[in-house]
């Protein structure tokens, strides 16, 4: 990918260049795709990020956002929601447009007849989804779901399986890094039979207020989770600063019940790194352990994993199916192609974090 706005832009200013580089603009127009109108009040925002918008009467929105890669969701009561991926090498100058389709409501209809819903389902699974979904770390005890009522739970005998929706964004107050979260949740589930949890949704972050104190005290406890994370591997990973930033990787053998692996010390060689003017694409393929020890892992989670006390690192699995290219911000795609075990999995969305944070 190349970045044009660098490269269309003369260097006449160097302030004004280096602003450029830090962020980009989208422009866009939501409309009917079957009557070709504009949609005015559509919700714009980039999911797992700080910034959102709606479009006004000409169905028009605008977005300046910092520079890297997004997933964009455009919502509008009534249609089907869509998701696209933009970044900052897309021209600035040209308008997206977005066309979404009305809810079919005969299918919505058929759905609610065949469901199992259980009306007593907040009383026996809430506690349950709580635990999967905003977590079971320290800071998850400082979460607190604001409209539980608005979760639908439906469970299949047949299949031994779990499955939440909700009728309207979830939103979820998360006192100990200073969020508001306003969460779409498309689908929950959980496999009773192979006790494996999987859940989809668009998160839109939204900065608290509060005393200096108190913001004091957010800004340590982002710094806290942000280290030895995901998204602080994926940034690493973009800056070539994996071994610095106290990353330890191991390449391991694809026999899935192994647990021996080689150490990588070459992360940046040109047939699994390639860095293009504004991504990077890694070309690894299998599974890898990342290990983090710079912030000792949380003591529930060594419980919860009988793991020893004494244990000082922070340990993730990842098993990658096709390789991935991240973003400047320490986006990845495709996500679904990289799939993680561990202490990253374990960490839910009680520990999750913008893409727009900046570690200070």
């Amino acid at each position: 990918m190349k970045n044009l706005i660098i490269l269309l832009l003369s260097v006449t200013c160097c302030t004004t260049l280096l602003a450029q580089e830090k962020s980009f603009s989208i422009f866009g127009k939501v409309i009917d795709a079957e009557s070709k109108q504009p949609l005015p009040g559509a919700s714009a925002y980039c999911q797992n990020t700080t910034q959102g918008t709606v479009s006004n009467n000409q169905g028009l929105f605008y977005m300046h956002l910092p520079n890297g890669g997004y997933d964009m969701v455009v919502t509008y009561t009534g249609y089907e929601k869509k998701v696209f991926r933009i970044s900052n090498s897309q021209p600035s100058t040209d308008t997206i447009l977005v066309e979404l389709a009305k809810v079919d409501k005969a299918l919505s209809e058929v759905a609610v007849v065949g469901s199992t819903e259980d009306p007593e389902g907040l009383t026996k699974y809430g506690k349950f989804f709580g635990e999967n979904f905003i977590g079971n770390t320290g800071f998850a005890n400082q979460c607190t779901i604001q409209n539980p009522e608005v979760l639908r739970f439906f469970y299949s005998k047949k299949r031994n399986r779990l499955k939440i929706t909700a009728r309207e964004d979830l939103v979820i107050i998360n006192y100990a890094l200073g969020y508001k979260i306003r969460y779409q949740l498309d689908s929950f589930s959980y496999d009773y039979s192979s006790n494996i949890t999987q859940y989809t949704g668009s998160p839109l972050f939204q900065e608290m207020d509060s005393t200096e104190e108190v913001k004091t005290q957010w800004k340590k406890n982002r710094a806290h989770t942000y280290l030895g994370s995901r998204l602080h591997f994926m940034r690493s990973f973009y800056d070539s600063t994996l071994a610095q930033q106290g990353f330890i990787v191991e390449k391991l053998n694809d026999d899935p019940q192994s647990a021996k692996g080689t150490f990588i010390t070459n992360f940046y060689n040109e047939q699994d790194y390639l860095a293009d003017s504004g991504d990077v694409e890694i070309n690894w393929t299998g599974r890898y352990r990342i290990s983090y020890g710079k912030v000792y892992p949380d003591k529930q989670f060594l419980e919860e994993y009988k793991l020893p006390p004494s244990t000082r690192f922070q340990i993730t699995v990842l098993d990658i199916a096709n390789g991935f290219v991240i973003e400047k911000n320490g986006y990845f795609y495709e996500q679904y192609d990289v799939i993680n075990t561990g202490y990253w999995a374990w960490k839910k969305l009680a520990e999750l974090l913008p893409y727009d944070y900046l570690y200070q």
